[in-house]
């Protein structure tokens, strides 16, 4: 169990805009930063990271939080295991108190899966550098790649000897049950007898986006034609393949840097890549591209380069993939190296710099790549041109940029020398297929044009609140109580003896808080009510209420709320100050505002009593309840008509 003061360091330690940056490319914006959301695809950035509130928020999926829970939720972590992950990105050391048994029971399934794997991972790098077998096989293998001892520790490579049951032996040995070792893919359950999968195999860990093993791909080291060359993990709770992408804990921050992805096909490719100074470098692990994946590295890039071993049948088929990247917005190109050399073998015979150089020159843009590859099998047959040519523009209807596609119709017309109208009205067609396909589902202009519009400066936004329901009136309040509680606000309330006006400077935070509590007022929205009930806790123990703590509170009942409500889309650009363009900002109109809300929710929870008594008045069992009731209406009705018709200078009919 992690002491809460170890926790209290990881939340100051932990910087929001750097945990997200190391799974999102971030922009920045005036002081927050925009991104791509990784929990749901879109085009255009609807994500924002606020370094200031220590917050992010997603306002088109609606997903929001702190340092913490953006671990949580990216790499489906418990709140543990993302303190952990924290600790050991800042350097923090956990001193573990001794956990309950009770506690020890409640750890989840997925926790014993990542313990279970790495506890693998460590054995099969033990067995390479400590064992006979593993040296005269494994390290031999690797060592014969020309991969480093260094780097063959940075990648985690290892050996699984050629022995029906070490690991499982092992890992039964070492406190893992059968079950965990069955449900991780480790082991083969066969007549009630553990068995390895992987036997006699060069080890490759797979590591999430974190950098935690996940899973393994384990490549035969004999040249047995019964057994698969390579063998990967199963699908399990904490390893799901077509959401992998090999290479990319190490790649992931070179890839933002670079703004520039490769994309290759095996581990080893990746790794010799990775040698030669190319580290922006992932492979899809021998699978056929998924779109989770591409999505994965349009994350950190728009842009992917495709590293070819020269084989045409092979590049046929995975034109089917490209044609995904192209669908989400990505550039793609490709770079084919010369016939018999792949990655690897290219980058383990010659020197960083000319791999790097090799890649920059022969890179070539997909589209083009592709039309030339497909006319140089058609000669001059029309047919085939023309085959071709519906090939190439259902890859160009793909492309969501209008302008893009328009530039590829414009130079497969003259590569093809074919008119531009005829290519350009088959797009159209298509185009319009699709779209009726879709029954809808294509983001309109709105959704387009959306970001584009600021909002209006405070001064514009002090309509009447009549407009507003009770939630609205009840959330403003929150939010206003959360972000500006420690701002000193000048009141101006009437003395109760003279009726003269008296001025007073108090802390927003206690304005709001003594007044609500001083009539007895309760939120009607649970949510909000559970929020005042900590501030006003929060009040008592410290002279100002920091919303910080409520944002790394444990409990998402409470942080989750106080993170969407101080969460904020827009920001004022610095462009406007430059033009001279003055406009009012919230905390400068506090004074007017935080009363105003106040006076509001009164208005409209006395209002909610109000029709509340009524109801129950129609449905009183005696007289005497019917005349206390009555008594109470009157009372609330007279505390209505003040508030309305005094304080806010409503006309109450």
């Amino acid at each position: 169990m992690i002491p809460q003061d170890t926790i209290s360091q990881i939340f100051d330690a932990a910087r929001v805009e750097e945990v997200v940056a190391d799974f999102v490319a971030l922009k920045r914006r005036g002081g927050n930063f925009t991104g791509l959301c990784p929990f749901h695809n879109e085009r255009t950035p609807s994500f924002h990271v606020s370094p200031t509130k220590g917050i992010y928020k997603c306002f088109g999926c609606g997903k929001a939080g702190n340092s913490v829970n953006f671990v949580m939720e990216h790499e489906k972590f418990t709140y543990p295991e993302a303190l952990r992950y924290l600790a050991k990105k800042y350097n923090i050391e956990i001193q573990e108190e001794a956990e309950t048994a009770e506690q020890v029971a409640e750890k989840s399934a997925r926790e014993g899966l990542m313990a279970i794997v790495d506890f693998a991972a460590k054995f099969f790098a033990n067995q390479l550098f400590n064992t006979d077998e593993g040296l005269s096989v494994g390290l031999s293998y690797f060592h014969g790649r020309s991969f480093s001892d260094e780097t063959i520790r940075e990648f985690q490579l290892g050996y699984s000897p050629e022995v029906w049951d070490s690991l499982s032996k092992e890992a039964l040995k070492n406190g893992f049950s059968a079950d965990m070792l069955e449900k991780s893919g480790l082991s083969i359950k066969k007549d009630d007898r553990l068995y390895d999968r992987f036997r006699g195999r060069v080890m490759f860990p797979i590591h999430s986006q974190a950098g935690r093993v996940i899973g393994f791909g384990g490549r035969i080291m004999t040249s047995d034609k019964t057994r698969p060359k390579y063998v990967n993990s199963p699908e399990s709770e904490i390893y799901n393949k077509s959401k992998v992408l090999y290479g990319i804990s190490f790649a992931k921050h070179a890839i933002a840097a670079n703004d520039m992805c490769f994309l290759v096909e095996g581990y080893t490719d990746v790794i010799s890549m990775y040698r030669a100074g190319v580290q922006n470098v992932v492979s899809s692990s021998g699978t056929s591209l998924t779109v989770d994946q591409i999505r994965m590295i349009k994350r950190y890039t728009p842009n992917i380069t495709i590293l070819y071993d020269g084989d045409p049948a092979g590049i046929k088929a995975s034109f089917r993939g490209i044609d995904m990247i192209l669908e989400q917005g990505m550039n793609v190109k490709v770079v084919l190296f010369p016939d018999g050399e792949d990655p690897d073998s290219f980058a383990r015979t010659r020197r960083g710099a000319e791999v790097q150089e090799f890649i920059q020159q022969n890179a070539k843009d997909f589209i083009h790549f592709k039309i030339d590859l497909l006319l140089s099998e058609t000669g001059r047959d029309p047919l085939k041109r023309v085959a071709v040519l519906k090939d190439f523009i259902e890859s160009i209807s793909l492309i969501p940029d209008q302008l893009t596609r328009l530039a590829y119709v414009k130079e497969s017309a003259d590569r093809m020398q074919m008119d531009e109208r005829a290519i350009l009205n088959e797009l159209n067609k298509l185009l319009r297929k699709k779209f009726t396909q879709k029954s809808g589902s294509t983001p309109t202009e709105a959704d387009e044009l959306d970001n584009l519009f600021a909002p209006e400066p405070a001064e514009q936004q002090q309509e009447s609140f009549d407009a507003l329901s009770t939630d609205d009136i009840e959330r403003e309040i929150i939010r206003q109580l959360l972000l500006f509680g420690d701002v000193e606000i000048e009141t101006n309330y009437p003395d109760p003896e003279t009726g003269e006006p008296v001025k007073n400077k108090v802390k927003a935070a206690s304005f709001i808080i003594n007044d609500i509590t001083a009539d007895e007022l309760d939120f009607s929205n649970a949510q909000y009510q559970q929020i005042f009930n900590t501030c006003v806790t929060e009040l008592r123990n410290n002279p100002d209420i920091d919303y910080r703590k409520l944002t790394n509170h444990p409990d998402n009942a409470v942080s989750g709320p106080v993170i969407d409500l101080i969460a904020t889309k827009y920001t004022f650009s610095p462009n406007w100050e430059k033009r001279k363009i003055r406009l009012l900002q919230e905390h400068e109109v506090l004074d007017f505002l935080i009363p105003n809300s106040i006076l509001s929710f009164k208005s409209k929870r006395v209002r909610q009593i109000l029709k509340e008594l009524l109801e129950k008045i129609k449905i009183a069992e005696s007289d005497d309840i019917s005349i206390d009731l009555q008594k109470q209406y009157i009372n609330a009705k007279r505390i209505a008509n003040l508030i309305d018709g005094g304080q806010l200078g409503r006309t109450i009919v």
